[in-house]
């Protein structure tokens, strides 16, 4: 990897603010996920459709109508065309299915940017496991005032 690689990654705080929650599991969308390894949408999604057989259910799936609405809603103010204007709906990729990408594209690029999405997964995990019991009191305070 030469010196140009670190400073086109973003950093590990760039990274949290495209994790997701959807079904349930933390993801990523293919449309950011693209941008982080310097391709296009399209490109990413058909090394996926090469590869089929890597990427499951649990690895990767397709955003509903309803999920989608609210993903673009969660941009009103920040970027209103960062996942508007598509063809179709979006697929997101668990951090597994984020992994196995990895795989498939086989760059310098690629492995490097999968490390620091794996890197701010585990931060993720940390932060929330660490305020759990904050969350739960948020909760019971929230459940008292309705």
């Amino acid at each position: 990897m030469g010196n140009n690689s670190s400073v086109i990654v973003s950093g590990v705080v760039d990274i949290r603010n495209m994790i997701y929650t959807f079904r349930g599991k933390q993801v990523m969308v293919d449309s950011d996920l693209a941008a982080l390894y310097k391709v296009e949408t399209k490109v990413f999604n058909q090394a996926v459709k090469r590869n089929l057989n890597r990427f499951p259910e649990s690895f990767r799936f397709q955003l509903n109508e309803e999920e989608f609405k609210n993903l673009r809603s969660q941009f009103a103010t920040s970027s209103s065309n960062k996942h508007g204007g598509r063809r179709y709906l979006p697929y997101v990729f668990t951090e597994r299915g984020i992994a196995m990408h990895s795989a498939v594209l086989k760059s310098d690029i690629a492995v490097e940017v999968s490390i620091k999405i794996m890197n701010s997964f585990v931060e993720m995990r940390k932060f929330l496991l660490s305020n759990q019991e904050m969350f739960a009191r948020l909760d019971r305070m929230e459940l008292k005032q309705l």
